[in-house]
């Protein structure tokens, strides 16, 4: 484990320093999650297309578990980063060890009701008769890796706060290339069909846990942390976790409200609208490593009382976004006759895509100041006002949006009432900031 010293960066190239050390590998950790999922469509893709229509079922629900249980992450990461900023690192990894614990406990109950209600989940999904079997069959013994994935996102969240984000992407890489091995050497060495994959993915994921557990208990070792569970530190991890799970469920309201309006607007709208949510996503990424540096950089601020470095660095940090967000909006302009024929040969879905996707880029800096600004207040440990916030947010965006299709509006219209979205993200968010109630100094908030 690695942590860096709770002191107070001086000038910008400091903070340049430390934001890029610190988003660079996030950001490689989290483009290599969605790449299991690749590795599995490609491996399966290959038994036929209703094993693959299986596994977009059941990977569509076990990808929403991992969205909704991600504040494992990130309340561990401020927690713990306000406990480095004290310079109490026993303290620091016995509250990493709490939100460990916890996820423990989540992933037994996910696993107690998923394994019996399995088929119901995937008819709920709609998986057509021939899909449904081997939905059922990757998502039965997918299940059985949850809690293997809550203990990597809670140790994860851990090393974040002890501003480790190298660790995390080792991990990442050696359980892709895990991944995919194992898949290949399942499915068709072993002959067992999209049951292997499945497998393939739990093993990887226990492995990951596994050599996470190992850093962990060296890092408890070496500073006499506790790991034995402990019931209020768990409490207190599930409670700093409920808000940023409302803020999750929030976010996830509206991508699935944008998808239902894009269905009712017809198949090329909703075609094209799949293929930029999948590029948006991709962009989120690129943001979300400058968020994840915030997290960990203001919780050890804040940890450490030094209030006009926490303000310095969250300044620094907006900057950072707005220009990755003007680069990455320029790149989406340059790249869209390049970038649709990948998905599409439909004329249609493309006339309808590339006006939608001028939208997404002008929106990128805006996107920038959301990402960083969120990730600045959850290092923060301001849950609470997030929660209200996305809460808000939500209540502008679902009216506006379902009016698109009644008002003759197209794709365009949606995508700018998603960056109505995020616009309102921002200004609930730089309120926040700029209020300064955000900043609470001490080891707990």
């Amino acid at each position: 484990m690695t942590q860096a010293p709770a002191r107070r960066p001086v000038g910008r190239r400091q903070h340049d320093r430390e934001i890029v050390s610190l988003a660079v590998p996030a950001f490689g950790a989290i483009v290599a999650e969605p790449l299991f999922l690749m590795a599995d469509t490609a491996i399966v893709g290959h038994l036929g297309t209703a094993q693959l229509a299986g596994l977009g079922v059941a990977s569509a629900l076990l990808m929403t578990a991992v969205s909704v249980f991600v504040f494992l992450a990130y309340a561990t990461t401020a927690a713990v980063a306000r406990r480095v900023g004290a310079d109490d690192l026993q303290a620091a990894i016995r509250q990493g060890m709490d939100g460990i614990w916890l996820a423990l406990l989540l992933g037994a109950a996910v696993v107690t009701v998923a394994l019996p209600t399995t088929p119901a989940l995937v008819n709920l999904f709609g998986a057509s008769d021939a899909a449904a079997p081997y939905a059922t069959t990757y998502l039965r013994i997918s299940v059985l890796g949850i809690p293997a994935m809550l203990v990597v996102l809670a140790a994860t969240g851990l090393l974040r706060g002890l501003q480790d984000t190298k660790t995390p992407l080792y991990v990442a890489v050696a359980g892709f290339v895990a991944n995919g091995a194992l898949n290949a050497g399942l499915v068709y060495g072993a002959g067992l069909g999209i049951a292997g994959s499945a497998w393939g993915t739990v093993i990887a994921q226990c492995g990951m846990a596994a050599v996470y557990l190992v850093v962990v208990l060296r890092g408890a070792r070496k500073h006499g942390a506790s790991l034995r569970p402990d019931a209020a530190g768990i409490r207190a991890s599930a409670q700093a976790g409920v808000p940023l799970l409302v803020r999750t469920l929030s976010l996830r309201a509206v991508l699935l409200i944008a998808t239902a309006v894009a269905a009712r607007l017809g198949d090329a709208d909703i075609a094209a609208h799949q293929i930029i949510l999948s590029l948006w996503s991709l962009l989120a990424f690129a943001l979300d490593a400058i968020a994840i540096a915030g997290q960990a950089i203001i919780g050890r601020y804040l940890g450490a009382g030094d209030t006009q470095g926490a303000r310095d660095a969250c300044r620094r940090m907006v900057e950072w976004g707005v220009a990755v967000g003007v680069v990455l909006g320029v790149l989406v302009v340059l790249t869209r006759p390049a970038f649709l024929p990948l998905f599409t040969s439909d004329s249609a879905v493309k006339d309808a895509a590339l006006p939608a996707l001028v939208i997404v880029a002008l929106s990128q800096p805006i996107s920038g100041v959301v990402f960083v600004l969120d990730g600045v207040l959850m290092g923060a440990g301001d849950g609470p006002y997030l929660a209200w916030a996305m809460l808000l947010t939500l209540a502008v965006f679902t009216p506006v949006a379902l009016l698109v299709p009644v008002l003759g509006g197209g794709l365009t219209a949606l995508w700018a009432t998603m960056t109505l979205m995020m616009t309102v993200r921002m200004l609930t968010l730089w309120t926040r900031t700029r209020s300064g109630r955000w900043i609470v100094t001490g080891a707990t908030r």
